[in-house]
C-alpha cells in the first residue's frame, strides 16, 4: 500500500496516521471507522492555493463538498479560507449549521427544488449556478416573490468527453448537466437572465468530469470555453466576468493510476486563459475551480476488523470484514480499485492473495477484488487507503447496517466529527 500524507509504520509494525497507531484508533472508536488525516487535507489545500495563482488573473478556490461534508469539515474549509460548493438542501443546511459564511457558498444542482432555492435565497448564498431554462424562470419567480436579488452563473456543456469512467463524465453532448454551448438559442437564454431585475449573470460554469488524470482534457476545456466566451461577446453582446472551470482533478488510488502533476496543470490552465484572452482581445474573467476529491481522497482511510476467512472450492481466498458496500459503494458502482494493508502486520511479508469482501447480503459486495497481504487472522485490522472522497458521502444503511463514525487525526490527537450510528438511529423515522 502506498503511504499517503502522514501515514507511517511504527516500531511495533503498525500503521500510524497523524502520529496515532491505527490499531489503537480501531480499539478506541470501533470499526468500520473513517479516519481523516487533517494535516494532509491542509497540505492538499495549500497545493491549490500555491498552484492556482497568476499575476494577471483573479482566482478563487471552492471546495466541492459532495466529496465529503460534515459540520467539522465545513469548519476546516472555512479556516483554510476556501469557498464552498453545495448541491442540495442537506449540504446547504450542514453549511448553515456550521455558520459557514453565506457569501462564500455556491449552490449547484440540475434539479433544485423550490424548498432548496428558498433556503439558499434566505441564507444569502453567494451565487446560484443555473442549470436549465426552467430554473431561470423558477429563480426569477422566487426572487420576485421574496423581493431578493441574486448573482448567478449559467452552467454550460462544452461537449467534451474527458478520459474517465463514463458514469463520471459530465460534459459529453448527452450529459444531464447544463445547457449546450452549441444551443442555437444561447443568446436568448443569456438575455432571459440579463433582462431580469432580480438576477445578475456573472458568467459561466462548466465541469468536464471527475478523476481526470491527464492535463490535456483540462486544457481542451479551456480552449473550447474561451472560444465560447469570445463568440457570445460578439453575437450576444455579453462579456463574461467569471468563468468557473469546475474540478475533476484525479488522484492516486492504485498503481494503475498515472500521477497528475497538479501544480503544472493549474499553471498551464491559467496560462492558457491568459494567452487566449490576449489573442482575442477578451477581458480576462475571474477564474474559479472546484476541487473536492483531490483534497480529501488520499486523506481518508477506512479501518475494518477482519472476521472470517474462507478458501472456496474454486480456489479463491476471501477476507470478510465488518463493513463493505454500505460504507464504500464505489467498487460496485465504478469498479473502483483500492490499495490496502493489514494495519497490525505492516512489516510482515505479503504472501497470500485475497479478495476483500464485505458483510452485505450481495455477491457484489467486494471492497478490493485482488490484493496480496500477509496471512490474515481474525481480529486483524484492515486499512483501505484513499477512501476520503465519496465513501462517507455515499454510505447507506443497506441491510440496516449502521454508518461508521468519522474521526479527524492530527499531531497525535484524534476527535470524533461524526458519531457512529446506533440501532435507534436506524429506526428513528419508522412508524407503526
Amino acid at each position: 500500500m502506498n503511504l499517503h500524507g502522514t501515514m507511517s509504520i511504527n516500531e511495533m509494525g503498525n500503521l500510524e496516521i497523524g502520529n496515532i497507531d491505527t490499531v489503537n484508533l480501531a480499539k478506541k472508536y470501533g470499526t468500520p471507522l473513517y479516519v481523516f488525516d487533517v494535516k494532509n487535507i491542509k497540505n492538499n489545500i495549500n497545493n491549490f492555493k500555491v498552484g492556482f495563482k497568476h499575476p494577471k488573473i483573479e482566482t478563487e478556490i471552492i471546495y466541492a463538498s459532495k466529496a465529503f461534508l460534515t459540520i467539522g469539515m465545513c469548519k476546516l474549509i472555512e479556516e483554510q479560507g476556501l469557498s464552498l460548493d453545495v448541491v442540495s438542501g442537506g449540504e446547504l443546511y450542514t453549511a448553515k449549521k456550521a455558520n459557514f459564511p453565506p457569501n462564500k457558498i455556491y449552490f449547484h444542482g440540475n434539479n433544485k427544488t423550490i424548498e432548496e432555492l428558498i433556503l439558499a435565497l434566505n441564507y444569502g448564498v453567494n451565487k446560484i449556478i443555473i442549470d436549465n431554462e426552467y430554473e431561470i424562470e423558477l429563480v426569477n419567480y422566487l426572487c420576485t416573490e421574496l423581493d431578493q436579488n441574486v448573482e448567478v452563473l449559467l452552467r454550460v456543456n462544452p461537449g467534451i468527453e474527458a478520459h474517465t469512467h463514463e458514469y463520471i463524465q459530465t460534459a459529453n453532448n448527452d450529459s444531464k448537466f447544463g445547457i449546450s454551448i452549441f444551443n442555437e438559442n444561447i443568446c436568448d437564454i443569456i438575455s432571459s437572465i440579463t433582462d431580469s431585475y432580480h438576477m445578475t449573470l456573472k458568467g459561466f460554469h462548466y465541469h468536464i468530469g471527475s478523476q481526470i488524470l491527464d492535463e490535456v482534457s483540462f486544457i481542451k476545456g479551456i480552449e473550447v470555453m474561451m472560444n465560447f466566451v469570445k463568440k457570445i461577446k460578439l453575437t450576444c453582446s455579453y462579456e463574461t466576468k467569471e468563468l468557473n472551470l469546475g474540478g475533476g482533478f484525479g488522484v492516486y488510488y492504485s498503481k494503475e493510476d498515472s500521477e497528475l502533476d497538479l501544480n503544472s496543470c493549474l499553471k498551464n490552465m491559467l496560462s492558457e486563459v491568459n494567452k487566449i484572452s490576449k489573442e482575442n482581445n477578451i477581458t480576462i474573467p475571474k477564474l474559479l475551480i472546484e476541487p473536492g476529491r483531490s483534497i480529501v481522497a488520499n486523506s481518508g482511510t477506512t479501518l475494518y476488523k477482519v472476521g472470517a476467512t474462507k478458501d472456496t472450492f474454486g480456489g479463491k481466498s476471501f477476507i470478510f470484514v465488518d463493513g463493505g458496500m454500505a460504507d464504500n459503494p464505489r467498487t460496485a458502482l465504478y469498479d473502483a480499485i483500492y490499495e490496502g494493508a493489514i494495519a497490525n502486520k505492516m512489516t510482515n511479508e505479503n504472501t497470500n492473495e485475497y479478495t476483500i469482501a464485505g458483510k452485505c447480503c450481495e455477491s457484489g459486495d467486494i471492497v478490493i477484488k485482488t490484493i496480496t497481504l500477509p496471512k490474515a487472522d481474525k481480529n486483524d485490522i484492515l486499512a483501505v487507503a484513499s477512501t476520503g472522497a465519496y465513501n462517507y458521502s455515499m454510505a447507506s444503511n443497506y441491510n440496516r447496517l449502521r454508518k461508521p463514525a468519522v474521526v479527524f487525526v492530527e499531531n497525535g490527537k484524534s476527535k470524533v466529527v461524526v458519531k457512529r450510528e446506533t440501532y435507534d438511529d436506524i429506526i428513528r423515522n419508522d412508524t407503526l
